[in-house]
């Protein structure tokens, strides 16, 4: 976890039960990499073909050795480019860009409403809305935001809808990226491997995802045990209540991560 004071820590290690939830296993990859494992929750919700593509790359086995390429600290690190440089791509078709989505038809948890629209989460995902509620057909008009952990599809300079088989995942909050690219998701544990990349547009030394896995497919016995914090239920709520006196007019939905525990 990373953006969390002492006080909502303790609200998170003193919730119940019922206040946690298993990672959904169909929509979790688990990265084998150099340096660690990572996790990293996926949200359909927001891009379904993004999604989809990046389980079925996983399970081709597509992504395994594949090298972080583009490591540019307090911004991204790269990879899932078959050749290891920005360029390379499947052989399936690229991806329509799928940045922006209809708030009111996906479930959410909002936790602010600034004047601009809302922020919340959709699983362990943050997003951002505009405010567009005076609109007939109330398709509120909503986005992935680039927070640290966020990952997203790269893709090509231009056109916008040549994502492909490339990931990256922002080193810190990089909201200029919004409604530009893909999001597909957010790392909830191993932030602090990636951190750790080694950096360079190539690093010198690389490190690699030795193996990326979709929790579902990994036997019963050898999954990672762990819990996250139900974003809809009265612990979270605490907890990002707690978050918001701490950093008062400054709050922003980039000071909350989901919690994750061990069960």
């Amino acid at each position: 976890m990373w953006g969390i004071g002492l006080a909502a820590l303790m609200v998170a290690g003193s919730a119940h039960a019922a206040d946690w939830k298993s990672l959904d296993a169909d929509n979790t990859l688990v990265v084998d990499t150099s340096k660690g494992r990572v996790i990293v929750a996926l949200s359909p919700e927001m891009a379904p073909q993004a999604v989809e593509r990046i389980k079925t790359l996983t399970r081709r086995g597509f992504y395994d050795g594949l090298l972080f390429h583009r490591v540019i600290p307090q911004f991204v690190a790269q990879t899932g480019n078959p050749n290891n440089k920005d360029g390379g791509k499947s052989d399936l078709p690229n991806l329509a860009l799928e940045s922006v989505f209809n708030l009111n038809a996906t479930p959410h948890h909002t936790v602010a409403k600034p004047v601009t629209g809302a922020v919340g989460f959709i699983g362990a995902t943050p997003f951002a809305s505009t405010n567009d509620y005076h609109i007939k057909t109330r398709a509120i008009r909503a986005w992935g935001t680039h927070c640290a952990g966020v990952v997203g599809m790269g893709r090509d300079d231009e056109p916008k809808n040549s994502a492909n088989s490339e990931l990256y995942i922002t080193l810190s909050d990089v909201s200029r990226l919004d409604r530009d690219y893909t999001v597909v998701g957010r790392v909830v544990t191993g932030f602090e491997i990636v951190k750790a990349l080694n950096a360079g547009e190539p690093p010198v030394s690389p490190d690699a995802m030795t193996r990326v896995r979709v929790l579902a497919d990994i036997a019963a016995t050898e999954r990672p045990k762990l819990e996250v914090m139900d974003v809809s239920g009265a612990a979270f709520k605490a907890h990002v209540t707690t978050i918001r006196a701490e950093r008062g007019a400054d709050f922003s939905v980039c000071d909350v991560t989901v919690p994750v525990q061990a069960r």
